[in-house]
């Protein structure tokens, strides 16, 4: 918080008898706090700030006095909403998620047969994936990783990602209706589907071989699903063999 909150808590007594109260409504710059729609927009502009500063700079060039001077703050407005540089790393993270998912009108699951749907999400992850915000996020946790090795698990534990995983694992129980499909197994069916999706293409876009067209991302998909779920049948099968054993 600015120096001024702590002015804003004085209060002014004149003459005898009991200090007069505050005025509810300050003026802008007065010094009290800031309403929540001006913390919000103060939050805002650090984090892009410091998305411009950490997908630029890298994470180790990337510093809180860098990023506190750039966004026109203190150090100390800075340690009142962030508690240090790895907490400022993981909101950035999952503003750049928020901004790359689709909006909330989206339908994800929509399709008549289950490789209908996931064909469709399939796609939709691609274009999550491949977005220039998810391929400079990428780079920069591959760059960093040996030395901050807790990068990965920022990105990792994000709860975005961990909902892309509940959600694939809800529509094979729904859709697939296996009781051999455990709760553990469907959950690393779902982890490795978003690995087969997305694995390939992000690289070929990161230089490694050529970025894949539309027409070939597409046939990516389709072949993706067929293939996942020809596994996921059996995955099934060998839990029941090995429960058998």
């Amino acid at each position: 918080m600015a120096g001024g909150d702590i002015l804003g808590r004085a209060v002014t007594a004149i003459g005898v008898g009991k200090p007069r109260r505050r005025a509810r409504n300050r003026r802008a710059g007065s010094g009290g706090r800031p309403s929540k729609s001006a913390a919000l927009q103060l939050r805002d502009r650090i984090l892009e700030v410091a998305t411009e500063l950490f997908l630029r700079e890298g994470y180790a060039s990337t510093s809180i006095e860098a990023v506190a001077a750039r966004a026109g703050i203190s150090k100390r407005t800075f340690y009142h909403r962030f508690d240090d540089k790895a907490a400022l790393f993981a909101a950035v993270v999952h503003r750049i998620i928020e901004l790359i998912r689709p909006p909330p009108q989206v339908p994800l699951l929509q399709g008549v047969k289950l490789d209908e749907i996931l064909r469709r999400l399939a796609g939709i992850i691609l274009r999550a994936a491949l977005s220039p915000e998810a391929i400079a996020l990428h780079r920069l946790i591959v760059a960093e990783s040996v030395r901050f090795p807790n990068l990965v698990r920022t990105v990792h534990e994000d709860p975005a990602s961990q909902e892309a995983i509940a959600l694939i694992g809800d529509l094979l129980a729904r859709e697939l209706r296996d009781a051999r499909l455990t709760v553990e197994l469907r959950r690393f069916a779902a982890a490795q589907f978003l690995h087969m999706v997305v694995a390939v293409p992000q690289r070929r876009s990161m230089g490694l071989g050529p970025p894949m067209t539309p027409k070939e991302l597409q046939a990516w998909a389709r072949d993706t699903v067929n293939l996942f779920l020809n596994g996921c049948s059996g995955l099934a099968g060998s839990a029941s063999r090995k429960s058998g054993d």
